[in-house]
């Protein structure tokens, strides 16, 4: 059967592998020389202890986890060189970012991440020239209290954003992603860069 677009009044886009590229190894890389320490112990501190997936999830808050990242390396670690680390590691995607603003204009648009609440600000600053299509709508699993592809952080996205479910458009550069939002009873589909993104836009009649 031809497909036929639905109606849709949002797309919920993710941030990382879609609107931007992210390389954790640069982010290790600027937080150990900002700190002073070795690569392999700031990977740990990060991830290795799970405290990165704990922040993700909503299950410390931002002061606790630079406190905790701090204590783990020995130092601290604040809001500003936590963010500096962040921003050389991610790279903006300036056609996909083009693509979000050409939606904007008829569909209401969002992003869902999986970070921690430091993030927001980091869309804020990386976004242009969407971000006035995203302000106030940049959403961190880490404020939601559990990350993708969790059914439920997708419902709670929505409520949070007062859409409906059956008139989302959900796009992630990871399928995992996508089942956990159709699960959620959101149209999701994968798009990994650019071009893909642009292919999935037109085929849901968004562009």
């Amino acid at each position: 059967m031809p497909f036929i677009a639905p109606p849709l009044r949002l797309v919920l886009f993710d941030f990382d592998g879609v609107l931007a590229r992210y390389s954790r190894h640069a982010r290790v890389l600027h937080l150990a020389a900002a700190l002073d320490r070795r690569y392999a112990s700031v990977e740990a501190a990060l991830f290795g202890s799970g405290l990165e997936t704990r922040y993700d999830s909503g299950q410390v808050d931002t002061a606790g986890y630079l406190a905790e990242l701090g204590e783990r390396l020995s130092g601290t670690v604040d809001a500003a060189t936590w963010s500096a680390a962040r921003l050389a590691a991610t790279r903006p995607e300036p056609r996909a970012l083009s693509l979000l603003q050409a939606v904007s204009q008829g569909t209401d648009v969002a992003v869902l991440t999986n970070n921690g609440a430091l993030m927001e600000a980091i869309v804020n600053q990386l976004a242009v020239p969407a971000a006035p299509a995203l302000r106030g709508r940049i959403l961190c699993s880490g404020t939601l209290g559990t990350r993708k592809p969790d059914p439920a952080a997708y419902r709670l996205a929505l409520e949070r954003l007062g859409a409906d479910a059956a008139q989302t458009l959900f796009v992630d550069d990871l399928f995992v992603n996508v089942r956990g939002a159709r699960a959620a009873g959101l149209h999701a589909d994968s798009a990994r860069d650019s071009r893909s993104l642009a292919r999935l836009l037109k085929r849901y009649r968004l562009l």
